[in-house]
Protein backbone atom coordinates (compact mmCIF):
# COMPACT_ATOMS: atom_id res chain seq x y z
CA UNK A 1 0.00 0.00 0.00
CA UNK A 2 2.64 2.49 0.78
CA UNK A 3 3.77 2.78 -2.84
CA UNK A 4 -0.02 3.19 -3.81
CA UNK A 5 -0.14 5.91 -0.35
CA UNK A 6 2.54 7.78 -2.01
CA UNK A 7 1.03 8.12 -5.38
CA UNK A 8 -2.31 9.28 -4.16
CA UNK A 9 -0.77 12.14 -2.32
CA UNK A 10 1.76 12.86 -5.34
CA UNK A 11 -1.45 13.23 -7.46
CA UNK A 12 -3.77 14.92 -4.65
CA UNK A 13 -0.90 17.46 -4.45
CA UNK A 14 -0.17 18.30 -7.97
CA UNK A 15 -3.41 18.19 -8.64
CA UNK A 16 -3.88 21.67 -6.56
CA UNK A 17 -7.39 20.76 -6.02
CA UNK A 18 -7.10 20.42 -2.38
CA UNK A 19 -6.37 24.22 -2.04
CA UNK A 20 -10.35 25.22 -2.03
CA UNK A 21 -11.35 22.99 0.93
CA UNK A 22 -7.89 23.68 3.08
CA UNK A 23 -8.89 27.40 2.55
CA UNK A 24 -11.74 27.03 2.84
CA UNK A 25 -11.54 25.27 6.54
CA UNK A 26 -8.85 27.94 7.32
CA UNK A 27 -11.48 30.61 6.82
CA UNK A 28 -13.90 29.07 9.21
CA UNK A 29 -11.36 27.96 12.28
CA UNK A 30 -10.09 32.09 11.48
CA UNK A 31 -13.82 33.35 12.15
CA UNK A 32 -15.06 30.11 14.47
CA UNK A 33 -12.71 30.00 17.01
CA UNK A 34 -12.38 32.91 18.38
CA UNK A 35 -9.05 33.88 20.96
CA UNK A 36 -9.92 33.70 24.25
CA UNK A 37 -12.92 31.64 24.19
CA UNK A 38 -13.90 28.49 26.21
CA UNK A 39 -11.21 25.70 24.98
CA UNK A 40 -14.24 23.26 25.17
CA UNK A 41 -16.25 25.16 23.22
CA UNK A 42 -13.44 26.18 20.85
CA UNK A 43 -12.32 22.32 20.04
CA UNK A 44 -16.10 21.62 18.67
CA UNK A 45 -16.22 24.50 16.42
CA UNK A 46 -13.42 23.25 14.95
CA UNK A 47 -14.59 19.80 14.65
CA UNK A 48 -17.76 20.77 12.98
CA UNK A 49 -15.59 21.70 10.35
CA UNK A 50 -13.72 18.49 9.38
CA UNK A 51 -16.78 16.42 8.51
CA UNK A 52 -17.44 18.00 5.31
CA UNK A 53 -13.76 18.48 4.88
CA UNK A 54 -13.18 15.01 5.22
CA UNK A 55 -15.59 14.32 2.71
CA UNK A 56 -14.44 16.76 0.05
CA UNK A 57 -10.94 15.44 0.25
CA UNK A 58 -12.31 11.79 -0.02
CA UNK A 59 -14.03 13.34 -2.80
CA UNK A 60 -11.08 14.56 -4.42
CA UNK A 61 -9.08 11.27 -4.19
CA UNK A 62 -11.52 9.27 -5.48
CA UNK A 63 -12.09 10.98 -8.57
CA UNK A 64 -8.45 13.13 -9.37
CA UNK A 65 -7.05 10.09 -11.60
CA UNK A 66 -8.25 10.15 -15.26
CA UNK A 67 -10.05 6.86 -16.73
CA UNK A 68 -7.18 5.84 -18.70
CA UNK A 69 -4.41 6.01 -15.52
CA UNK A 70 -7.30 4.78 -13.17
CA UNK A 71 -7.26 1.74 -15.32
CA UNK A 72 -4.12 1.23 -15.15
CA UNK A 73 -3.62 1.75 -11.27
CA UNK A 74 -6.03 -1.16 -11.13
CA UNK A 75 -4.78 -3.44 -13.64
CA UNK A 76 -1.30 -3.03 -11.95
CA UNK A 77 -2.25 -2.71 -7.92
CA UNK A 78 -5.72 -4.45 -8.32
CA UNK A 79 -9.42 -1.83 -8.48
CA UNK A 80 -9.66 -2.66 -4.61
CA UNK A 81 -6.46 -1.57 -3.67
CA UNK A 82 -6.14 1.26 -5.41
CA UNK A 83 -9.05 2.35 -4.59
CA UNK A 84 -8.55 1.77 -0.81
CA UNK A 85 -5.51 4.08 -1.78
CA UNK A 86 -7.56 6.47 -2.63
CA UNK A 87 -9.98 6.92 0.49
CA UNK A 88 -6.99 6.43 2.50
CA UNK A 89 -5.37 9.79 1.29
CA UNK A 90 -8.16 11.46 1.48
CA UNK A 91 -8.48 10.48 5.12
CA UNK A 92 -5.06 10.94 6.07
CA UNK A 93 -5.14 14.43 4.82
CA UNK A 94 -8.51 15.25 6.81
CA UNK A 95 -6.57 13.89 9.53
CA UNK A 96 -3.58 16.26 9.14
CA UNK A 97 -5.76 19.18 9.55
CA UNK A 98 -7.53 17.75 12.35
CA UNK A 99 -4.12 17.63 14.31
CA UNK A 100 -3.43 20.74 12.31
CA UNK A 101 -7.14 22.65 14.09
CA UNK A 102 -6.49 21.28 17.52
CA UNK A 103 -2.92 22.41 18.02
CA UNK A 104 -4.64 26.06 16.87
CA UNK A 105 -7.17 26.03 19.50
CA UNK A 106 -5.36 25.05 21.97
CA UNK A 107 -3.19 27.87 21.47
CA UNK A 108 -6.03 30.81 21.05
CA UNK A 109 -8.97 29.44 23.61
CA UNK A 110 -8.97 30.28 27.14
CA UNK A 111 -8.33 27.11 29.27
CA UNK A 112 -11.70 27.79 30.92
CA UNK A 113 -15.27 26.37 30.98
CA UNK A 114 -17.53 28.51 29.96
CA UNK A 115 -18.24 30.75 32.85
CA UNK A 116 -14.57 31.86 32.40
CA UNK A 117 -14.01 30.48 36.32
CA UNK A 118 -13.94 27.10 36.05
CA UNK A 119 -9.95 26.08 35.28
CA UNK A 120 -10.11 23.18 32.50
CA UNK A 121 -6.91 20.99 32.13
CA UNK A 122 -5.24 21.84 28.72
CA UNK A 123 -4.15 18.00 28.37
CA UNK A 124 -7.35 15.89 28.60
CA UNK A 125 -8.99 19.06 27.01
CA UNK A 126 -6.54 18.51 24.04
CA UNK A 127 -7.17 14.96 23.69
CA UNK A 128 -10.61 15.28 23.74
CA UNK A 129 -10.81 17.71 20.92
CA UNK A 130 -8.68 15.35 18.91
CA UNK A 131 -10.76 12.77 19.65
CA UNK A 132 -14.07 14.27 18.44
CA UNK A 133 -12.16 15.82 15.75
CA UNK A 134 -10.98 12.05 14.74
CA UNK A 135 -14.82 11.31 15.16
CA UNK A 136 -15.60 13.91 11.73
CA UNK A 137 -12.83 13.08 10.16
CA UNK A 138 -14.11 8.99 9.91
CA UNK A 139 -17.63 9.75 9.63
CA UNK A 140 -16.74 12.47 6.34
CA UNK A 141 -14.78 9.81 5.08
CA UNK A 142 -17.82 7.20 5.52
CA UNK A 143 -19.45 10.06 3.24
CA UNK A 144 -16.84 10.71 0.58
CA UNK A 145 -16.62 6.81 0.32
CA UNK A 146 -20.39 6.48 -0.08
CA UNK A 147 -20.97 9.45 -1.73
CA UNK A 148 -18.72 9.00 -4.57
CA UNK A 149 -17.71 6.53 -7.27
CA UNK A 150 -17.89 3.74 -7.72
CA UNK A 151 -21.26 3.42 -5.28
CA UNK A 152 -22.58 6.88 -7.24
CA UNK A 153 -21.29 7.65 -10.66
CA UNK A 154 -23.06 10.55 -11.49
CA UNK A 155 -21.50 13.90 -10.17
CA UNK A 156 -24.46 15.54 -9.54
CA UNK A 157 -25.75 13.00 -7.39
CA UNK A 158 -22.83 13.12 -5.63
CA UNK A 159 -22.34 16.43 -4.72
CA UNK A 160 -25.63 16.48 -3.75
CA UNK A 161 -26.10 13.56 -1.40
CA UNK A 162 -22.32 14.08 0.04
CA UNK A 163 -23.18 17.55 1.11
CA UNK A 164 -26.80 16.63 2.53
CA UNK A 165 -25.12 13.13 4.57
CA UNK A 166 -22.72 15.62 5.69
CA UNK A 167 -25.48 18.65 6.92
CA UNK A 168 -27.73 15.65 8.22
CA UNK A 169 -24.80 13.35 10.61
CA UNK A 170 -23.63 16.75 12.23
CA UNK A 171 -27.89 17.82 13.17
CA UNK A 172 -29.01 14.24 13.93
CA UNK A 173 -28.89 13.63 17.46
CA UNK A 174 -28.10 9.96 16.81
CA UNK A 175 -25.15 11.03 14.77
CA UNK A 176 -21.46 9.82 16.98
CA UNK A 177 -20.38 13.46 15.50
CA UNK A 178 -23.36 15.66 17.23
CA UNK A 179 -22.54 13.19 20.04
CA UNK A 180 -19.14 13.93 20.31
CA UNK A 181 -19.52 17.64 20.04
CA UNK A 182 -22.44 17.79 22.20
CA UNK A 183 -20.20 16.38 24.37
CA UNK A 184 -17.38 19.64 24.38
CA UNK A 185 -20.39 21.49 24.36
CA UNK A 186 -22.03 19.84 27.89
CA UNK A 187 -18.57 19.66 29.39
CA UNK A 188 -17.74 23.34 28.36
CA UNK A 189 -21.31 24.03 30.67
CA UNK A 190 -20.15 22.26 33.42
CA UNK A 191 -16.75 22.47 33.65
CA UNK A 192 -16.08 18.62 32.97
CA UNK A 193 -14.32 16.19 30.44
CA UNK A 194 -15.43 13.36 28.62
CA UNK A 195 -13.77 11.64 26.22
CA UNK A 196 -16.02 10.69 23.23
CA UNK A 197 -14.88 6.74 23.11
CA UNK A 198 -18.05 5.08 21.99
CA UNK A 199 -18.43 7.89 18.84
CA UNK A 200 -15.00 7.26 18.09
CA UNK A 201 -15.35 3.33 18.27
CA UNK A 202 -19.07 3.54 16.32
CA UNK A 203 -17.44 5.76 13.51
CA UNK A 204 -14.64 4.02 12.89
CA UNK A 205 -16.97 0.87 12.48
CA UNK A 206 -19.00 2.86 10.25
CA UNK A 207 -16.22 4.09 8.19
CA UNK A 208 -14.29 0.83 7.75
CA UNK A 209 -17.84 -0.60 6.72
CA UNK A 210 -18.53 2.27 3.76
CA UNK A 211 -14.89 2.04 2.92
CA UNK A 212 -15.27 -1.74 2.05
CA UNK A 213 -18.25 -1.80 0.45
CA UNK A 214 -16.99 1.11 -2.48
CA UNK A 215 -13.94 -0.85 -2.86
CA UNK A 216 -16.29 -4.13 -3.40
CA UNK A 217 -17.97 -2.10 -5.78
CA UNK A 218 -14.81 -0.35 -7.17
CA UNK A 219 -13.39 -4.20 -8.52
CA UNK A 220 -16.57 -4.94 -9.87
CA UNK A 221 -17.14 -1.67 -12.23
CA UNK A 222 -13.95 -0.80 -13.02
Amino acid sequence: MIPLLRYQCDLLLRSHRWLPPVLLHAAFLAVGVQTGGPILDSYGVAAIGLLPLAAWLCRICVTNEPPAARSCTAAAAGPGRAHLAAVLTGTLSATLLAFAGTAFVTLVADPHASDHRTVVPVLPAAVAGLLAALVCVLLGTAVGALCNWPVLRRPGWSILSGLMAALLLLVAGASPANAAISGLVTGSAHGTITLPLLPLLCTALIAAAATALSCRLSSRRS
